[in-house]
């Protein structure tokens, strides 16, 4: 019996770059946002704030990466799967977010990590966290 297994997590310096990424996606759309990076676990690994975000986008960024990294889902696919009312008590829990904004952060399939950002609507938050993740060779996560 093997007691133990090794997981694939994001770097600190590929979580750094993907920040950065992020904040000129974000710029280029025309929004001020926060970004969040966690860790697979969902701990947070880099933060930024842009010095217009809303201080609302601080807790939500944050959600938002947590909850793309605990299923490995896109934050906006959470509207339509709380909707099925054997799962629709999930909507309760108090991080998860279900809307736009949220990624997986996925090397070869691999789930290492998520991103959230909070600032835009939530499309314009999906694409700036989709452009960062493509931009740097991550693999995009499609719908559930």
């Amino acid at each position: 019996m093997k007691k133990s297994f090794s997981a694939a997590s994001i770097t600190a310096e590929a979580a750094k770059a993907l920040v950065t990424t992020a904040f000129n996606a974000a710029k280029d759309i025309g929004i001020e946002v926060t970004i969040a990076v966690t860790d697979n676990a969902g701990h947070l690994k880099v933060f930024e704030r842009s010095d217009k975000a809303a201080f609302l986008t601080v807790d939500v960024a944050i959600d938002k990466a947590w909850t793309a990294a605990s299923f490995g889902l896109p934050t906006h696919t959470w509207t339509a799967i709380v909707q099925n009312q054997v799962v629709a008590q999930l909507a309760h829990r108090p991080r998860l977010v279900a809307v736009g904004g949220g990624c997986p952060i996925i090397e070869n399939g691999v789930l290492i990590g998520g991103i959230g950002i909070s600032g835009g609507n939530a499309l314009q938050d999906q694409q700036a966290a989709e452009i960062a993740l493509r931009a740097l060779g991550f693999d995009v996560a499609v719908s559930a």
